[in-house]
């Protein structure tokens, strides 16, 4: 049985959206837990997911913005350029996972039958109940996501989206837990490859995730000079985001 506790996300939560589940496990789970972790990482490739900056040792929020800011700044270094940025926030990430598929990607990634077995028993049939003050609900079984609050959730999170990666050159995905960014650098106005984001939202759409379309932005950058005293050269994208968050860093265009 597992108790889950409502964590505020702001101050004044006011809707459930607010608050954050997290699983309330016992000790000894939690060390279990470990153990099957390790066995995990000892088995997959070190490089499996290079552009993943959560959940590995020696890799941090700061890694992965230097990365995104490297990656652009050298394409605009270039004559004719600009970058389009799309920050991409999912809805209740670990709750849409499903357990078979993500069992599928574990047997592909050359984990062994018995373990693969286990975890989609850890994941499914979860009884649980929650606690607010001194109330508890009834007990409600799940068979779909992973509990925020246990150690092995952010590792099978983190190879559930394993295989989310920018299939061109000019485009690149970089990932921080269940936040990512995909850079597209493009030269003149072709923007054909970085339409390969519709892509991603059939990779969505496939695996159970979903966009949370309000906290979904995009930053182009362009230092291009334009004529019509400096007339915006993207128009359509006038609504876009003025200022990007990526990782819950603001980075600021107007430099």
């Amino acid at each position: 049985m597992t108790t889950i506790i409502l964590v505020p996300k702001i101050s004044k939560a006011s809707c459930n959206n607010d608050y954050l589940p997290v699983a309330h496990t016992s000790v000894i789970k939690k060390c279990f837990e470990r153990l099957v972790m390790a066995h995990i990482n000892s088995t997959i490739p070190a490089t499996l997911d290079p552009l993943q900056f959560a959940y590995h040792p020696n890799r941090s929020t700061a890694e992965a913005i230097s990365i995104a800011l490297h990656t652009a700044l050298t394409h605009l270094d270039k004559r004719n350029t600009y970058v389009r940025m799309l920050f991409i926030d999912y809805s209740s990430a670990f709750n849409t996972i499903i357990p078979s598929k993500l069992v599928t990607k574990l047997r592909t990634l050359g984990l062994n039958t018995s373990l693969c077995n286990w975890i989609l028993d850890f994941l499914t049939g979860r009884p649980q109940v929650v606690r607010v003050g001194n109330i508890i609900s009834t007990t409600l079984t799940l068979n779909t996501g992973a509990p925020q609050g246990c150690v092995l959730s952010p590792l099978l999170y983190s190879l559930f989206t394993h295989d989310c990666v920018a299939t061109h050159d000019s485009n690149t995905i970089i990932k921080f837990a269940d936040d990512m960014t995909e850079v597209g650098l493009i030269t003149g106005d072709d923007e054909s490859a970085y339409r390969e984001v519709s892509d991603l939202t059939v990779w969505c759409r496939s695996n159970n995730l979903s966009l949370n379309i309000s906290k979904t932005k995009e930053l182009i950058v362009d230092y291009r000079k334009w004529g019509g005293g400096g007339a915006c050269p993207h128009p359509h994208r006038r609504g876009s985001s003025g200022a990007g968050r990526q990782l819950q860093v603001p980075l600021c265009p107007n430099h």
